[in-house]
């Protein structure tokens, strides 16, 4: 099972009303910030309301981005999850 964390991000809006993440910093467990950049991403679709595999709830307004980062010297792929109508926010499933 995936661990979730809220995330700070910070991202581009664009006039066409697309969201790009460019990075996200979260807290390590000594209470420091770390932050990683987003060197590609992808837009997951979203039908429906729904449960995502990393137990998020998500519905159509829901903009879920499979990244890849460096984390540590190794690529990985995360999943950031935005909820526009929900005070912006952006959770992290690692």
């Amino acid at each position: 099972m995936k661990r979730v964390f809220d995330v700070d991000v910070i991202c581009e809006h664009r006039t066409d009303a697309t969201t790009v993440p460019m990075r996200f910093r979260l807290m390590n467990d000594e209470g420091v910030y770390e932050s990683y950049s987003i060197s590609a991403y992808k837009l997951v679709p979203t039908h429906g309301c729904y449960t995502s595999s990393d137990s998020v709830y998500v519905c159509d307004s829901t903009q879920i981005f499979e990244c890849r980062v460096t984390i540590f010297g190794l690529q990985r792929i995360v999943r950031l999850y935005y909820e526009p109508k929900s005070g912006n926010s952006w959770k992290l499933a690692v």
